[in-house]
């Protein structure tokens, strides 16, 4: 990569769209892990 190649960084709405998207993520795999805890015990 040459130092004077322009940045290829996303636009800023698609950056705050993909660490949404990584939160959703996050919740949803820390729900499905109190759920299974939740159905294990009973």
């Amino acid at each position: 990569m040459l130092w004077s190649d322009p940045d290829d960084k996303p636009p800023k709405e698609l950056r705050d769209a993909e660490t949404m998207m990584r939160r959703a993520g996050l919740v949803v795999a820390l729900a499905m892990v109190v759920a299974m805890l939740v159905l294990g015990t009973r």
